[in-house]
């Protein structure tokens, strides 16, 4: 057995037992309401400390168990996806690097141990959508690196204003930063990293265009690690945030986010993409419900989440797989004959996804549409919740007609099956996932029952939304392989709605040679200009000279003293 071979089975081995064991300690908190903080002198010198802290509570914890889980599911799927890649050691050690930092995120209280797994985080992502090597590929890199170095620009400034209450330990002072008006600053940058790392508006551009990485780290990156960071930190900054305007603004940003997202996976024919957005519009729901003050049911639309669309990530890698590498829909077609378990588990993740009932999406799904409707919505957010809840139904009915009903497209030369083991066994263990976990989720985060009063019509709006959206989603593209050119009709609707309201083109385009035209004016004048010439190298020739100067003192001569001592009588002489 190769060392190459060994690694793999024995880090998803260890991924596997320590996510089973992390979500029974987890549950064991929760019982027992407790937690554990861990505080480790590294180094005391001089009265300097140098701490490590770590929380071990039930919502780390349990986080922490799914995404080793999640991640040993994609170890075990990469084993066969990626046989044939020449530098696989490099893939697993950069996909372990990417859960390792991804781990360190969740058990940090602290905000610079935080940016520790923040960072690691940006750095890994980059090397792995780059992984492929070609122009695309550093492009979408290069998009995704500095759209969430603004959300480390914003970690870094919030650390230094975390100065003014004497700790970085964010978790003791979350609760006191919503009293004072100083920090809302403080709570502004928090608020603008998450949306960066979530890839909300008008950071939205980087998510799809990550697709261009290996499809195992897409279904680990969309399910439970990168994308999600930035949902978690806002859940444990989500007391500081109640009450101010950066509340009602993130409401607003995150239901335009996932309305957008909804909107243009309707006009997408990239299957990755079309899943890639489908994460977007769940990242906005679960935005806009922290933004209401419910961060429980936010984390648990989180971990279920990340079950069903891990699966649906898997599912896609297996047809592009087995289709000649192929990713646009249109040249898929009666896969259910050919992948029958693929396409089972597919249906399935996309039920899921739709909050088909007594699926896990269901149980978190349904409650967070019904208790916003509780509560004090206005008639825009209830216009785009609705909205964003047809949509996921229409662009999920969308994808089963190209990939499932319409006539298999292919060619004659296709070798379409579900043989693999190693690719179908951990697609199998993430199914149960996706049908059970958000029943015992359930009844594990909410114990006691929630009272939710609604009206009748407003009880039956989630499924009659979706009912309709699922319908319209597929006869429209029924109709529309009938009349494949109609939608030349409307044009402009379709470029505007396709391409996520131009945020792609104003990212890598005027944007970005506007800003990185500024900040070379800027270097040229400042930082190789005048900052340099009254900065460091200024400086630098003062001392120089002026320590010649001195040096000429210091070599003991006799005529400087000299010298020195006949200016001194003849400046006395002239006082005199």
């Amino acid at each position: 057995m190769s060392w190459v071979v060994i690694m793999h089975v024995s880090s998803m081995v260890f991924l596997l037992l320590g996510g089973v064991s992390c979500v029974v300690v987890s549950m064991d908190f929760l019982i027992s309401s407790s937690m554990i903080f861990i505080e480790w002198e590294i180094l005391n010198l001089n009265s300097v400390s140098i701490v490590m802290t770590l929380i071990l509570d039930w919502m780390s914890m349990m986080f922490l168990g799914f995404v080793s889980f999640i991640s040993s599911m994609v170890l075990l799927y990469s084993g066969d996806y990626m046989k044939e890649d020449k530098n696989y050691n490099r893939f697993m050690y950069l996909v372990m690097g990417f859960v390792l930092s991804m781990s360190f995120l969740i058990i940090s209280p602290n905000l610079v141990s935080i940016l520790l797994g923040w960072d690691g985080l940006g750095l890994t992502s980059y090397v792995l959508v780059i992984y492929y090597q070609n122009e695309k590929s550093v492009n979408a890199g290069l998009l995704t690196a500095l759209s969430n170095r603004i959300g480390d620009v914003g970690i870094l400034l919030s650390i230094s204003l975390m100065f003014s209450v004497g700790s970085w330990n964010f978790v003791f002072w979350a609760s006191s930063l919503e009293e004072k008006e100083n920090f809302l600053i403080l709570v502004s940058l928090i608020v603008l990293a998450g949306m960066t790392k979530s890839a909300q508006i008008p950071f939205s551009a980087w998510l799809p265009a990550a697709m261009a990485a290996p499809t195992p780290v897409s279904a680990l990156v969309h399910s439970s690690t990168l994308v999600t960071a930035g949902v978690y930190l806002l859940i444990r900054f989500s007391v500081a945030i109640e009450g101010s305007v950066i509340q009602l603004i993130l409401f607003l940003v995150a239901c335009l986010t996932m309305f957008m997202a909804g909107l243009g996976a309707n006009f997408e024919y990239d299957l990755k993409k079309i899943i890639a957005l489908s994460t977007l519009s769940q990242l906005g729901v679960m935005m806009s419900i922290v933004a209401l003050g419910f961060k429980e049911l936010a984390f648990f639309h989180l971990l279920t989440h990340a079950l069903f669309k891990a699966l649906l990530f898997m599912c896609a890698g297996s047809i592009i797989h087995n289709m000649k590498d192929y990713q646009d829909i249109r040249a898929m077609g009666s896969l259910v004959s050919q992948m029958p378990l693929t396409s089972m588990l597919l249906m399935l993740a996309n039920l899921a996804l739709c909050g088909t009932p007594y699926l896990a999406g269901f149980y978190s799904k349904d409650l967070i549409l019904e208790m916003s409707f509780m509560g004090p919505l206005s008639m825009v957010g209830l216009l785009l919740y609705i909205l964003a809840t047809g949509l996921t139904v229409c662009y999920t009915g969308r994808l089963v007609y190209y990939s499932m009903s319409k006539v298999f497209s292919v060619g004659s030369l296709h070798s379409v099956s579900d043989e693999s083991v190693l690719m179908s066994s951990p697609m199998v263990c993430l199914s149960v996932g996706a049908i059970f976990s958000g029943a015992a989720l359930s009844w594990l985060i909410f114990p006691l029952p929630f009272m939710i009063c609604l009206s009748t019509m407003m009880k039956w709006m989630v499924l009659s939304v979706s009912l309709v959206g699922g319908g319209v989603g597929y006869l429209l593209n029924l109709m529309s392989e009938m009349k494949k050119l109609k939608s030349l009709d409307y044009y402009k609707v379709v470029v505007v709605s396709g391409s996520m309201w131009f945020m792609p083109f104003l990212s890598t385009g005027w944007a970005s040679e506007k800003v990185l035209g500024v900040s070379m004016v800027y270097q040229k004048i400042g930082d190789y200009g005048w900052y340099e010439y009254y900065g460091g190298q200024g400086s630098y020739k003062w001392a120089v000279s002026k320590s010649l100067i001195i040096q000429v003192f210091q070599d003991n001569s006799v005529k400087v003293y000299m010298l020195m001592f006949m200016i001194w009588v003849a400046v006395l002489s002239v006082l005199s």
